[in-house]
């Protein structure tokens, strides 16, 4: 099993060195975090395909991150415990965990779950989907159906309307200047076209937000341009 790429989320270093251990033999990845807070940041800013999460840590515990994730993601997750009590199973399970493991464990017991969560993913088409959609919390992008989304709820754009909201978020957090949104999607030189992009942005807005005047998605950054908020 190659192109797999797991992160494991426990305070205990020997855990996650333990577990990374064995992942590296069956050719996976390993991306690691000591709390909550330090896996999302990786979530951000990595492709991850299974994370293994223990419930009990400092700054956000495991419970808090799974909700937090299942807002936006539907990466399978293995849930660590030291607690065998079934309310933590149930709570865990409940939140979007899809399996879970009791310490202390048997590494080999939790890579053979790891490699059958992935296959899953993988067999279930969320691999490719994963590739084809960009998600920024509740708003998603689907590149291979040329769709778009906010909180599950399906919204109409224009062709140029998709190209500047696409654009934006494959480059999320990065600031377009209006110019570089003109030449990038109507693909010709910029000549005075600050109030042609405000529309097509404006319009956008008014689609994808709650409230456009106070946006949460599609910032404006003064004299410079746009971007989308991570």
């Amino acid at each position: 099993m190659t192109n797999h790429n797991v992160l494991v989320v426990d305070d205990e270093r020997e855990i996650r060195d333990a577990i990374e251990i064995y992942l590296k033999n069956e050719s996976i990845t390993v991306y690691k975090a000591e709390d909550g807070l330090e896996a999302l940041d990786i979530l951000a800013e990595h492709d991850i395909h299974l994370i293994i999460l223990d419930i009990m840590m400092p700054k956000m515990d495991g419970i808090t991150a799974t909700f937090r994730i299942r807002q936006e993601r539907n990466i399978p997750i293995i849930m660590l415990s030291a607690k065998s009590e079934d309310t933590d199973k149930i709570l865990g399970l409940n939140v979007g965990a899809d399996d879970y493991v009791t310490k202390p464990f048997h590494p080999l017991e939790l890579v053979a779950r790891a490699k059958s969560q992935l296959r899953r993913y993988t067999n279930l088409g969320n691999w490719r989907m994963a590739e084809d959609e960009i998600q920024v919390r509740g708003l998603t992008l689907n590149k291979n159906t040329k769709t778009v989304t906010v909180d599950g709820n399906e919204v109409r754009l224009t062709a140029t309307e998709y190209k500047i909201l696409e654009l934006l978020m494959e480059n999320k957090g990065r600031v377009f200047s209006i110019e570089e949104i003109y030449e990038r999607v109507w693909k010709e030189p910029y000549l005075h076209a600050e109030n042609t992009v405000a529309v097509h942005v404006r319009r956008i807005r008014e689609k994808i937000e709650i409230n456009p005047k106070d946006p949460k998605y599609l910032k404006v950054v003064w004299g410079i341009g746009y971007k989308i908020e991570k």
